[in-house]
């Protein structure tokens, strides 16, 4: 098969490109920026999403498009790179591969379009309600109606994956990270909710901060200990060549994600522990993340098993984590 990945150079384009070549098939990336691959069967366009050109160049040729490609933020100068990105690049990738008679095409979608943080229902289903409260979840939403709606209008086949907050396990400890800095080390996340210009935040993180490298276990402004999905890269890349292969996932919509949510109330501890850092414990204002959101109908349907619960992609954290620079 040949496949064009979207997103290529990013966290799970790179490991599904890793997967698709070991399976024998020939891989075409598609970003911004080169994915670094050089290996016999791969090739690349590096570009723009909404280039219509270069759209059409990537999809040239191919039976299936993985558009897991997307521009990511929460900054509100970032909204107009969001929907150039994700709804008008999904447009014109969607349209190219109509035009170059793409059999399937999978979109990877985001659990903010419910959202996950406020729920109408738990564990979250894909029958809930959408109603994104970000930016990005809006757009990620508006890509899921421009893929469905050109499943409805060609013969193109179509998937839809909702996809669980991803992480490589070695970035779980590593305060440099995105995500796993200001969601685990308390530094970061004052640094980040200094941008998010959360002046309150700031405030009682300031107050904790032991003035040396910390951990910390974020509670709501109630007491209660964050819980949220973290799924492990090589899982995501699991369930997206589910979606590509499996006869029973087109005109599909599939929460994509681990199959239990990481309680910080249970893995914090085990984080200070092996590590030996501080572990403080701050109660933020509002109503923090707790949710539990349900993969059933994909691991029902398409026969998704994962493989790397959070203790176990913490050993490797931990193992990544010593060959850190001081």
């Amino acid at each position: 098969m040949k496949v064009l990945v979207t997103g290529s150079a990013g966290r799970v384009g790179s490991f599904v490109i890793r997967d698709l070549l070991a399976a024998g098939h020939r891989v075409r990336g598609f970003d911004l920026r080169p994915a670094g691959i050089e290996q016999d069967g791969f090739d690349e366009v590096v570009g723009a999403f909404d280039d219509e050109e270069a759209a059409r160049r990537a999809c040239s040729d191919m039976d299936a498009v993985l558009h897991l490609g997307a521009f990511m933020s929460w900054l509100p100068d970032d909204r107009e790179k969001l929907f150039r990105a994700n709804v008008e690049g999904t447009r014109v990738v969607l349209e190219a591969a109509v035009a170059e008679k793409v059999g399937r095409f999978v979109f990877a979608s985001s659990g903010e379009v419910y959202p996950e943080n406020k729920p109408e229902f738990q564990p979250i289903t894909e029958a809930n309600g959408t109603n994104p409260l970000s930016p990005y979840g809006l757009t990620k939403l508006l890509g899921e109606e421009l893929v469905r709606f050109q499943g409805r209008v060609s013969s193109m086949e179509t998937v839809i994956l909702r996809f669980s907050h991803t992480q490589n396990a070695s970035e779980l400890l590593d305060a440099t990270s995105f995500f796993s800095g200001p969601r685990f080390f308390l530094q970061p996340k004052i640094r980040q909710q200094e941008g998010f210009g959360n002046r309150a935040a700031v405030e009682v993180l300031r107050a904790a901060d032991p003035g040396r490298p910390a951990l910390i276990l974020s509670r709501n402004e109630n007491g209660r200990p964050f819980r949220m999905h973290i799924t492990d890269t090589r899982d995501m890349a699991q369930g997206v060549l589910l979606a590509l292969t499996h006869e029973k996932a087109p005109g599909g919509t599939f929460n994509l994600g681990s199959s239990d949510p990481v309680d910080f109330a249970d893995v914090l501890p085990v984080m200070a522990q092996r590590t030996g850092l501080p572990l403080v414990t701050v109660d933020l204002p509002g109503p923090g993340v707790w949710y539990h959101t349900s993969n059933q109908h994909i691991c029902d349907t398409l026969g998704f098993a994962p493989q790397w619960p959070i203790m176990r992609m913490l050993d490797e954290a931990v193992e990544a984590w010593k060959k850190m620079p001081a």
